[in-house]
């Protein structure tokens, strides 16, 4: 499995030198997810759904970043360690800034919590600007592809510690799981205008019908959602640089 974590200087320099130059970097963090998930589910879904498809699609897989953005789940809960937006954007350039010194070109950041998102994209404004012949692209865990997003939102919209994650920690990481807490909770944010952190939607942390997952569920999400995240590695992989059309006059 091409884990940079798990290679030498050597190896991984010989890796990218024979053509390995597109990588992955998992991004999670480390929050309560109820009284029924551990708070290493978002880093340990990334990463590990990462390094799977990775190993599939023949890339590397960078360290997973185990800390987000997560000031919405606030001191109510015990256990969240979030960073600020701008702390999380600086780590995101830093290691990519390093990755790309070591000869990647192309990097694909897979997240496993929504509100990454604003400082992923941040960073990539940045590096493509510092960057211009480096190439990008975000990826949260759901928006892998039409189906995945399904198996995530059947019972949420503005799923947290759902069916979907639960059933996937149940397959994959069970000591992550204490099935016994699960509480399902009605999702009240479809048809909203605004944004609310979590204590203002939720009683327990959790959004969505955990109580619903299984492992048998988990085997399944997982099998999907690693053959889509291959077929879009394989698709980075073999995909030229746009060619530019030729204007015309109307």
């Amino acid at each position: 499995m091409p884990r940079w974590d798990k290679l030498t200087s050597p190896e991984i320099g010989e890796m990218i030198d024979g053509g390995m130059d597109l990588a992955v970097l998992p991004i999670g963090a480390t929050e309560q997810h109820g009284g029924h998930l551990a708070t290493g589910t978002d880093t340990f879904s990334a990463g590990t759904l990462a390094a799977h498809a990775a190993a599939e699609a023949d890339v590397l897989v960078l360290p997973a970043i185990p800390y987000g953005c997560s000031h919405g789940h606030t001191e109510l809960w015990p256990g969240t360690l979030s960073v600020e937006p701008e702390t999380l954007t600086a780590l995101i350039l830093d290691v990519s800034r390093w990755a790309i010194r070591s000869g990647i070109k192309r990097l694909i950041y897979l997240s496993g919590h929504a509100t990454n998102g604003p400082c992923i994209g941040s960073a990539i404004l940045k590096l493509r600007y510092e960057q211009p012949e480096i190439r990008f692209r975000s990826v949260d865990i759901w928006t892998i592809s039409k189906r995945v997003g399904e198996l995530y939102f059947r019972d949420a919209e503005d799923f947290h510690a759902n069916r979907g994650e639960t059933s996937l920690l149940m397959h994959a990481a069970p000591d992550m799981v204490r099935p016994d807490k699960a509480e399902d909770v009605e999702d009240v944010t479809p048809g909203l205008v605004f944004q609310y952190p979590m204590p203002r939607t939720t009683p327990t942390g959790a959004v969505g019908r955990p109580s619903e997952a299984s492992p048998e569920d988990g085997r399944e999400m997982m099998e999907i959602i690693v053959e889509d995240l291959t077929a879009l590695l394989q698709q980075a992989l073999a995909e030229e640089w746009p060619r530019i059309p030729a204007a015309t006059k109307p």
